[in-house]
């Protein structure tokens, strides 16, 4: 039996706004009570957390991390694969490299689960997978295998194939919606086969694939950046009655109150840096902050390595710059975006029975002068001997 005690730490657990002095008892990677002076025995490992702040540790629902070696270039890059622009088949756990050094960064910076998966060259590009940030085998560090279907809007699969089959955003769409059906008759052929293996369609890998969204499974993950291309990944998911995130949602400010009509979740972001293509001429800090204002559930992200995952808390603070309330861009980084990719209940906050997936710090983690001094991800303490940051 294996015990951490944390004493003393102000909790931020984020399901409630005001901070609070408690312990915090860990026993075989599970938070086992959240107490006022919880009894220290011998054979406890003990952290006195007095002046410290204690966080549950940082989520991110939208990246590629572990799919874009770091320092190198065509050797590590396995998160677009542009030969095909339709590739539901794919999984993100097949090309994960758990040895990759900015899952260790991620880590040190307070980021201990993040779902990862493929790019937005391709209108279906594959399934998502959320793993946490600690580990040297792929299948061992998995939270959900399969969390979400990418699928992608706008300029991407448009750039990638206008010299093959893909000039337009009316043919990303139309491909989209053809896939679709043709996965609604594969699946109705299965079921009205039944047993009979004779009858049954012959084996379709990527329609295959689908079946777990056509069932509302998992969501369509929509790449999408411009109101328009937000609004047809609406469009194509009410149409076929599917569950949908929308990722990015750069202009989303702009229509807030439309999409606080339809409610789906949103994970807004890169939000730092250039606009490096035209989609992206109205992105800032403000979105996050409209959006949820406006009611929704809104994710904060990286898209890492647009931006580096470390780098997520310091993200959430530069939102709250720009007008969002400090409790909801926490909510934004942790508990928000467990609930986008469905592992709610393992991760995202500081609570009975969950992970101990905990961060410790020396200030408000969505401060850039704030030290992170310890990371635990399932009870187990992150090595911090080998600072990377």
């Amino acid at each position: 039996m294996s015990q951490l005690l944390i004493k003393n730490g102000t909790i931020y657990n984020s399901t409630e706004i005001m901070p609070f002095q408690a312990d915090i008892l860990v026993e075989n990677g599970k938070i086992l009570k959240i107490e006022e002076q919880i009894t220290e025995t011998k054979e406890m490992k003990v952290i006195d957390a007095l002046g410290l702040f204690v966080y549950p540790g940082l989520v991110e629902a939208h990246s590629h991390i572990g799919l874009d070696g770091y320092g190198i270039g065509f050797e590590g890059q396995d998160y677009n694969e542009m030969n095909d622009i339709l590739t539901p088949h794919l999984n993100a756990i097949d090309g994960i490299n758990p040895m990759d050094v900015t899952l260790k960064k991620a880590a040190l910076g307070g980021v201990t689960c993040a779902a990862t998966g493929p790019g937005s060259s391709n209108v279906l590009g594959g399934t998502f997978t959320a793993i946490k940030m600690t580990g040297n085998r792929v299948d061992r560090m998995v939270v959900k295998e399969k969390v979400a279907m990418k699928c992608a809007f706008g300029e991407n699969p448009k750039r990638v194939y206008k010299d093959k089959n893909n000039y337009s955003r009316m043919s990303t769409a139309s491909k989209l919606r053809e896939m679709l059906n043709k996965a609604k008759e594969y699946q109705a052929k299965l079921v009205a086969a039944g047993e009979d293996i004779f009858k049954k369609p012959s084996y379709d890998a990527k329609l295959e694939a689908l079946l777990p969204v056509l069932n509302r499974d998992i969501p369509l993950k929509a790449h999408a950046h411009r109101s328009d291309d937000i609004f047809t990944a609406i469009r194509i998911a009410k149409e076929f009655d599917l569950r949908l995130t929308i990722e990015h949602c750069t202009e989303g400010h702009l229509i807030s109150e439309e999409l606080q009509k339809d409610g789906y979740p949103v994970a807004v972001g890169p939000s730092f840096g250039h606009a490096t293509k035209y989609e992206l001429r109205n992105k800032t800090f403000e979105t996050p902050g409209i959006l949820a204002k406006a009611g929704l559930q809104v994710s904060i992200i990286t898209d890492s390595p647009v931006i580096p995952q470390h780098y997520l808390s310091l993200c959430a603070g530069l939102a709250v710059k720009s007008g969002m309330e400090p409790f909801a861009a926490l909510q934004a980084i942790t508990i928000n975006p467990a609930k986008h990719i469905g592992i709610e209940d393992r991760v995202g906050s500081l609570e009975v029975g969950k992970d101990a997936d905990i961060v410790i710090t020396d200030g408000d983690i969505m401060d850039s002068m704030t030290s992170v001094l310890y990371t635990f991800i399932d009870g187990n303490e992150i090595d911090r001997t080998e600072n990377y940051l």
